[in-house]
């Protein structure tokens, strides 16, 4: 009996019935030592494990991948989303669907696509796909669906393609794990796309997803209606502000953090290259948003700093000024911090470039790598981390904001060539709209600005008095709750 972790060994009593029971050839004078015992080389219990072993493939663990590489669908299948919305307001979360609908028709990697839901197909507007795809049921669809009138009806099909699990995230996530592994376990390269409500992901099945990448499962987790202040009006259950820390330990799980529909789609056709066409043994966790908004065409040179974690989006077009910011957004508060650019530039003379931060996690990556690189290499030229390498010559100070704990851009300050301000979404969620959830947690193009003249301030670049003023110009309420202890 072992009731204790804590006991590590059995006492000489305990040995000798273990070597009687076990019929062990080890005398009483011996047993107290615990020898270890060889059976004879042509005795049955040799016999039986070198056949279990040869059974088995050998005697060290290998695995063998006898899949062959998959080619990266082609730029064409991606270029609408380069071009932007022409106007029309979009969510990423239809951008996606939009995106996963044209995967599904390629020739090429059409078939090896795995959508998998835990309940919320329309939710994410993903209903068009019963149609065009079906629902897998191995037995069909067995009962008359109540909305077999429309023409979007739920169709279950034994050649359906969806793998519509119902509200269990643990299910859609063994169901991730085997078509993910399924290039190492059957020869087949397969695609899963798992989309779930952010909140339910990484604080719902973490276990699973470390699972996952212990695994060197491959595919894309997404993240949906994701930001603390983005699902307007679904309270502290629903409102994520946190999943993209909980990805940080995760170490072969890249994270990001989309705005745009290029940024979208630029991850997704490089995160197919290098998992199935360079074969590496990587997954995705990308977040995506509910809120509809004007989605840009891709400017020119961005998609290395995509890919990186960050590139500048919009320069300002002021010259000859003496107060300077560099502000940093990610997802839907992008929008925001281009908000207070305009108000800055405009009623406080200050020139503001504003950055797109697709991903802390790979950035934070990239300062450790580079700081550990320069330990271990003493005396060779010291590598500069990315974030320092953008940042170098941008003159002002530096405020970012995100619809997450600020604990994600306070991870790569230390790359940052001057203090960082950093603003985002710590404590519970609300349930209010999204203007006044912005307000509460003090991420919306008010607290930008606010940050931006405070930082200035802090540097001696303007009076103090010049912020007191602007707090009661955009009516800021100095004593509110502080969101992350309220």
């Amino acid at each position: 009996r072992n009731i204790t972790h804590q006991q590590k060994k059995l006492n000489e009593e305990e040995l000798r019935g273990f070597r009687t029971r076990f019929g062990v050839p080890i005398s009483d004078e011996d047993v107290a030592e615990a020898p270890f015992y060889r059976p004879p080389e042509d005795g049955p219990e040799m016999r039986y494990l070198r056949e279990r072993r040869q059974k088995l493939g050998g005697y060290l663990p290998n695995r063998t991948v006898r899949v062959e590489p998959l080619k990266t669908p082609s730029e064409e299948l991606f270029e609408e989303f380069y071009e932007g919305a022409e106007g029309r307001e979009v969510s990423t979360t239809m951008v996606f669907v939009r995106l996963l609908a044209k995967l599904l028709r390629d020739k090429d990697v059409g078939k090896l696509i795995v959508p998998i839901i835990p309940d919320e197909a329309r939710t994410f507007g993903m209903e068009a796909l019963f149609r065009q795809v079906g629902i897998y049921s191995h037995v069909g669809q067995l009962y008359q669906p109540v909305d077999a009138d429309t023409l979007l009806y739920y169709k279950e099909a034994r050649d359906g393609q969806i793998l519509e699990e119902g509200i269990t995230e643990a299910g859609s996530m063994s169901s991730f794990i085997a078509a993910g592994t399924a290039y190492a376990t059957h020869g087949i390269n397969m695609i899963p796309f798992f989309i779930f409500y952010s909140m339910f992901g990484f604080q719902r099945i973490g276990d699973l997803i470390w699972a996952a990448g212990d695994c060197r499962c491959k595919g894309f987790l997404l993240g949906g209606t994701a930001g603390r202040t983005t699902l307007a009006g679904e309270g502290l259950q629903h409102q994520d502000g946190h999943s993209h820390l909980l990805a940080y330990p995760v170490p072969n799980l890249l994270a990001y953090d989309p705005a745009f529909a290029y940024e979208l789609a630029v991850i997704i056709r490089d995160g197919i290259r290098r998992m199935y066409e360079e074969q590496e043994s990587i997954f995705y966790y990308l977040t995506v948003m509910n809120e509809p908004y004007a989605m840009p065409p891709m400017p020119e040179g961005v998609k290395e700093g995509i890919l990186k974690g960050m590139y500048k989006f919009k320069a300002s077009e002021m010259r000859n000024v003496k107060l300077h910011a560099q502000l940093f957004g990610s997802g839907a508060i992008l929008n925001e911090v281009l908000k207070a650019q305009k108000l800055l530039e405009e009623k406080y003379n200050v020139a503001a470039d504003v950055w797109s931060i697709t991903s802390y996690k790979e950035l934070y990556r990239d300062g450790h790598s580079m700081e550990r690189w320069n330990m271990l290499h003493p005396v060779e030229p010291p590598r500069v981390p990315y974030v320092t390498h953008c940042l170098a010559n941008e003159p002002g100070v530096f405020v970012a904001a995100s619809d997450y704990v600020k604990a994600l851009p306070d991870s790569i300050s230390q790359w940052f060539p001057r203090p960082l301000m950093s603003l985002g979404t710590d404590g519970f969620g609300r349930s209010d709209s999204r203007a006044a959830l912005r307000d509460f947690f003090e991420v919306d193009a008010r607290f930008i600005t606010l940050a931006t003249l405070a930082a200035l301030a802090r540097e001696k670049q303007i009076k103090v008095e010049v912020v007191q003023t602007a707090i009661k110009e955009m009516d800021i309420n100095p004593e509110k709750a502080n969101p992350m202890i309220s």
